[in-house]
């Protein structure tokens, strides 16, 4: 059974939703399920922009076939082929026959590579700047190098004003029918997956998304529907996506507050982590996260890092190095670039504290744009009474770095 829904007049959802896929890329939790968006514009020709993941295509060719009502289709744009959005063109191809691909030249070399049978078809290769006329509609199309893959683009419909955008712009989370960002409470519901799709996927790439927002600035004023491959359509509120992918494009923190990520083997360093988040507390810094790196994934530790000004790591000494879990998160901000914040340190051990040291020389080595605060906190094993004054001297540099005092 066919479910599509209508975005203009001429153009139709054609996706479909998985609730079935645990992990997207085999890494990153996704309880809430992605939807794989596909869209049908339909004009004196048919024309299908992207495709589904194989999981997913019995639904998308049942709502293809909808769409267009008997008439053959003409052309498939392929924006981005990474294989969730490419996977079903083959069968697309072998359903209508007479298809025309188009795509970039490194499109088509990747196509190829992955196996993809295209060479029966006709293939028009597009570079930026080039149109295609459809009838009463002309696309233009804007290369979108590494956002997030190095072949895609994005097309702009110059009749209905209609932004294809590829990866970008996308979201975690299944549509389930609201296909417009306008038809849920995005900041409430919405903001904290698409933060960390963005931030994970795409998020090493800042200024290459820099680079696409610049083009998208000199066309805003004929953009009225942003449609991304993941997540809903923008019809709306443009103001407000494109100021989050701005500070998220550029490193800058979204909020002034403090992520507290810690690593505990028995529940002393934690402690010493919930004594820190009470003290900013009474101080009135209340935006304040506390994360067990052991049992927080850490694409959520990456996506809150990109949300908040400061970071507090604190970590036991294992093995005379960085406790593991904590290594890994300080080796996925390095793999996407994370920079721009300020930082504290805990560390603990019970006969060698070693890991503030070794945190320390990581973030200096690796990290751009670091302040690492020097009010810094020492434990043997515990946190005794001794070790009070330091903890307060912590919460007042934090405090006085997020809303400094007159």
């Amino acid at each position: 059974m066919y479910c599509v829904r209508k975005v203009t007049e001429d153009v139709f959802w054609v996706g479909a939703n998985d609730h079935g896929l645990h992990l997207f890329e085999n890494i990153h939790p996704i309880p809430l399920g992605v939807s794989y968006n596909a869209y049908v514009l339909l004009d004196k020709a048919t024309v299908l922009f992207d495709t589904v993941d194989w999981s997913c295509c019995r639904q998308f060719l049942e709502n293809v076939e909808h769409v267009l009502q008997g008439r053959p289709l003409d052309y498939m744009v392929i924006n981005h082929m990474e294989p969730d959005h490419c996977a079903s063109m083959e069968e697309i191809i072998l359903r209508y026959p007479k298809v025309k691909i188009i795509s970039t030249e490194k499109s088509f070399m990747l196509m190829r590579q992955f196996g993809f049978s295209i060479d029966k078809q006709e293939l028009i290769e597009v570079k930026e700047g080039d149109t295609t006329c459809f009838g009463k509609h002309t696309v233009t199309y804007v290369e979108a190098p590494m956002v997030h893959w190095p072949e895609a683009m994005v097309t702009l419909d110059l009749t209905d004003g209609v932004l294809y955008s590829a990866d970008a712009f996308g979201s975690f989370i299944a549509l389930d029918g609201k296909l417009f960002a306008d038809e849920v409470n995005f900041d409430r519901d919405w903001i904290d997956e698409a933060r960390r799709y963005y931030t994970n996927i795409v998020g090493k790439y800042g200024p290459h998304v820099q680079l696409l927002l610049g083009k998208a600035a000199k066309v805003l004023d004929k953009i009225k529907y942003i449609c991304p491959l993941h997540g809903p359509v923008w019809r709306k509120d443009f103001a407000y996506l494109l100021d989050k992918y701005q500070h998220w494009s550029t490193y800058e923190p979204e909020t002034k507050g403090v992520l507290i990520a810690y690593a505990s083997m028995y529940g002393n360093t934690e402690a010493a982590a919930q004594n820190l988040a009470a003290r900013l507390c009474e101080k009135g810094i209340t935006e304040v996260r506390l994360c067990d790196v052991s049992n927080t994934h850490v694409s959520e530790l990456i996506a809150e890092t990109f949300k908040y000004s400061h970071l507090v790591l604190a970590s036991v000494t294992y093995n005379l190095g960085i406790y593991p879990v904590m290594l890994d998160f300080l080796e996925h901000m390095k793999g996407l670039h994370v920079q721009k914040r300020t930082i504290a340190i805990i560390e603990n051990g019970s006969w060698a504290v070693k890991s503030g040291d070794l945190m320390q020389d990581f973030i200096d080595k690796n990290l751009k744009d670091m302040t690492v605060l020097n009010e810094r906190l020492t434990l043997a094993s515990t946190m005794h009474a001794d070790k009070a004054q330091e903890l307060e001297q912590l919460a007042a540099a934090l405090a006085d770095t997020i809303a400094p005092s007159s």
